[in-house]
């Protein structure tokens, strides 16, 4: 990965427009270079500040470490201290910006280029429609009007014997790399509601849980993916001494789902017990599950899930709000 030093050094951006990719407050900019010294910027004719593609770089790298929980007294310390040592930091990863021209394809085509490419086994090409779909669409729609639609077209096909397993594990496994990224790219917010997602014991269908991992940290909580087939000794050994707010899992089948009934009774004997919620196919085609796992069921789409999560942090926190929202 590239360091900050690799960036241009060239004054070019308005406080404003540094402003917005960074999500920084221009008083708050303002404010660290008075009294932190962090940046010098250049000054246009117009006595306006000019920021380098490298400034930008070190004030999103500060960002995420504020955002992290360091002070930036001692965020522009450790900066300098790697400096002093000749060394600078990896630039750290934003999240996705949306484009304001109309979109090159519509859902419908984008799922049907995807489909393509995944059945051409074209990483380049996926890796390309991807990278649209993320810039021309907000998450909910990305994800249930097309990544979701591709899976499932993926997935009747395998099972009908149209293509191979290997092309449905080219599918998966491309989509769980490229959201795990993306799930990578939003700040980890330590003052806000901790959650654990996962998926049930044996279950190993994950991209579910990981589509609601991103759209839940997008929303500025503090999430932890887990991954697929969480043991619910080990988890509920974890939470034990991590305490968080509220774990949620996964489970696509009914035998996967089943494994989920005595996780809440086990972890209501916690000091502090989180509140434990679960969705997935195994629980939307069989409602009669829903009857002998305790615990809350999210729904059946990722929109209920959200919303009813929001609702369940908002109670439990007894105030209007838990979470505090990407600005």
């Amino acid at each position: 990965m590239a360091t900050i030093a690799d960036l241009p050094d060239i004054p070019q951006y308005t406080i404003k427009a540094v402003s917005i990719q960074t999500g920084i407050r221009p008083v708050t900019l303002r404010a660290w270079e008075r009294r932190h010294e962090v940046l010098n910027p250049q000054r246009a004719d117009n006595h306006y500040r000019l920021y380098s593609e490298r400034d930008v770089a070190i004030l999103r790298w500060l960002k995420s470490r504020v955002d992290a929980g360091v002070s930036i007294s001692n965020a522009v310390s450790e900066l300098r201290a790697m400096m002093n040592q000749g060394i600078m930091p990896e630039v750290t990863p934003t999240a996705p910006q949306k484009v304001t021209r109309q979109p090159i394809h519509q859902k419908e085509e984008l799922v049907k280029f995807l489909y393509q490419a995944f059945l051409a086994h074209n990483e380049i090409r996926a890796s390309e429609l991807f990278k649209q779909a993320v810039e021309e669409y907000d998450l909910i729609p990305l994800f249930m009007e097309i990544l979701v639609p591709t899976l499932t077209q993926i997935g009747e096909d395998w099972y009908l014997g149209k293509i191979t397993i290997a092309t449905e594990h080219f599918a998966s496994n491309f989509l769980k790399g490229k959201l795990l990224g993306l799930f990578q790219t939003y700040p980890i917010r330590k003052n806000s509601s901790y959650i654990l997602v996962g998926c049930a014991p044996f279950e190993q269908h994950e991209l579910g849980a990981l589509m609601l991992s991103t759209l839940l940290r997008a929303q500025g909580y503090r999430v932890e993916y887990l991954g697929p087939d969480v043991p619910i000794e080990d988890l509920v050994d974890f939470a034990s001494y991590e305490h968080p707010a509220m774990i949620i899992l996964s489970a696509s089948s009914s035998s996967s789902a089943m494994e989920l009934k005595n996780a809440q009774q086990r972890l209501a004997m916690l000091r502090r017990p989180p509140l434990f919620c679960y969705g997935g196919r195994g629980f939307d085609n069989h409602p009669e599950i829903r009857q002998k796992v305790a615990g809350i069921y999210l729904g059946n789409t990722l929109e209920k899930g959200l919303e009813k999560i929001n609702e369940l942090l908002a109670d439990s926190a007894g105030k209007p709000n838990h979470r505090n929202r990407i600005q």
